[in-house]
């Protein structure tokens, strides 16, 4: 087929999108023609999901699969699904949909043929990058990166941007090493000793180092990352993984306002923990090369920590040496209301990785200068990432600015928020400890049978949310999530909560 034939289809999906006004809502939504409010036709997962989940599971194992969706036909904040229900998502496949379903310039921005050639061609950016490719990386997302880190590597996913970000921050600590031996890297930068012995999985090429992590934590699901990851035991059973200390991550009382001093002990003790890992693994000739935390823990359960806690934390790693990784790749692309969450830190200064992925379309990690790797093929894959996508983060990049859409998060976050404190008052057998920044909320349930209740029953009245950790319900809508969309959520909520026994 074609290029001009390609666009003349994408522009009829284009023209669908925008002449689809006929269901639009009469509050003004930032999607053209989205449905004004959830429509359920049958239980989800209806006849046909369940039917195409039993063609999947034939072929893989599909346990994980809750319905399947009619992506054609969703719009903005609704998803629609295979048995034509329309239901309001505010989970958005794991927290990954910037501008919700569809978005009319996001259409339009992938009829180009630039688009085009960039999908079906592909190139391994490793060795042959388009010639736009250096400008693009400057202009799309150095013009959003972390203030202080102008270095960036672009991966396909977030397991694979943190994977890699780990490597680069051992090469990082070897380099340390051996130019506090009075080794001089630039003439030798590895000995025969060093070459031989890594291919055996030995010392020293292949060097006893740790990262630190936090119990709760969620990094990815290959094999390194794994080894950071703390969540779920279903992730790990069986795997073969690292000695690698693991540190208590705060998990705070709310309403804060009335826990302040309780929460200051727990930041306290938390981070006397890090301290002491740290000196442990030194004495076990296993040095912490890094330290890797997310912002808001998410997988684990949303747990959130103060500015304090982070900023005293990246001073725990320079004191010790170790590189500090801050994981953003659930929380970056501005749902808390900032591009960045460790933004609203107010850290001494940038930390030494950011890892992104999800709402940035394309996955990758921004880095400080000493973090590049000095020999090429260090960090390396066939693709490095996919460039179509970032033009797609080019053209979100646009509409975030255009729209307010940061602003829009505040907004809508604090609204969403506010509403549930009231239910959790309202319902306080039900819910308690509602959370967040921005749109990244969470509420707690007492137990994990009602937590997994109260979703089911709310999908099937038509909101989307998700679980996270044992007992969390956690909101990840899109940057598209207005005002009129969280009284549906509320009031669909509401009416959950008061059909409970």
């Amino acid at each position: 087929m074609s290029i001009c034939r390609m666009q003349n289809r994408t522009s009829l999906v284009l023209r669908h999108y925008l002449n689809c006004r006929s269901n639009a809502t009469a509050a003004k939504s930032l999607v053209a023609g989205e449905p004004k409010a959830p429509s359920m036709v049958t239980n989800v997962p209806g006849p046909k999901s369940t039917k195409l989940l039993q063609e999947l599971n034939t072929i893989q194992m599909a346990g994980s699969v809750q319905l399947f969706g009619d992506y054609k036909r969703s719009l903005g904040n609704y998803l629609v699904d295979a048995d034509g229900n329309v239901i309001l998502d505010l989970f958005t496949q794991i927290s990954s949909i910037p501008l919700g379903y569809n978005h009319p310039t996001l259409v339009e921005a992938v009829a180009s043929p630039e688009a085009i050639s960039a999908m079906i061609n592909r190139p391994a950016l490793g060795m042959f990058p388009g010639e736009e490719w250096p400008s693009k990386l400057k202009n799309v997302l150095l013009d959003v990166a972390p203030v202080g880190l102008k270095q960036v590597t672009t991966m396909a996913c977030g397991s694979c941007s943190n994977e890699n970000a780990y490597k680069g921050i051992f090469f990082w600590y070897r380099l340390k090493q051996r130019k506090e031996q009075g080794i001089d890297v630039d003439k030798i930068p590895f000995t025969q000793e060093d070459m031989d012995s890594c291919m055996v999985n030995q010392p020293p090429g292949a060097p006893k180092l740790a990262l630190l992590s936090f119990k709760g934590a969620f990094h990815g699901r290959t094999f390194g990352a794994l080894a950071t990851t703390h969540s779920k035991p279903i992730h790990k059973l069986d795997v073969p993984s690292f000695d690698w200390p693991v540190a208590s991550f705060p998990h705070y009382k709310y309403p804060l306002q009335d826990n302040v001093a309780e929460n200051k002990k727990e930041d306290d003790r938390c981070l006397e923990q890090v301290e002491s890992l740290i000196e442990d693994w030194k004495n076990k000739n296993m040095p912490v090369a890094g330290i890797v935390v997310e912002p808001i823990q998410s997988e684990g359960g949303d747990h959130h920590a103060s500015p304090e806690f982070f900023q005293r934390l990246q001073h725990i790693a320079k004191k010790s040496g170790a590189a500090l990784l801050i994981d953003e790749v659930q929380t970056g692309g501005g749902s808390t209301g900032k591009i960045w969450c460790h933004e609203h830190f107010n850290l001494d200064s940038p930390p030494d990785v950011v890892t992104f992925s999800k709402k940035m379309s394309t996955g990758g990690f921004f880095h400080t200068p000493e973090m590049r790797p000095k020999q090429s093929y260090r960090i390396f894959n066939t693709w490095m990432g996919d460039p179509s996508k970032l033009l797609v983060l080019e053209t979100v990049m646009k509409v975030i600015k255009r729209d307010s859409l940061l602003q829009n998060a505040s907004t809508t976050g604090s609204m969403t928020l506010k509403g549930l404190e009231e239910l959790q008052s309202e319902f306080p057998h039900l819910l308690n400890a509602a959370r967040g920044r921005g749109t990244f909320i969470a509420i707690n349930c007492p137990t994990t049978r009602l937590r997994d209740d109260i979703l089911s029953r709310l999908r099937n009245k038509g909101v989307q949310l998700g679980g996270c950790g044992d007992i969390a319900i956690r909101m990840r809508p899109s940057l598209v999530y207005q005002p009129h969309h969280v009284h549906i959520f509320l009031d669909k909520f509401r009416e959950v909560l008061k059909e409970t026994k």
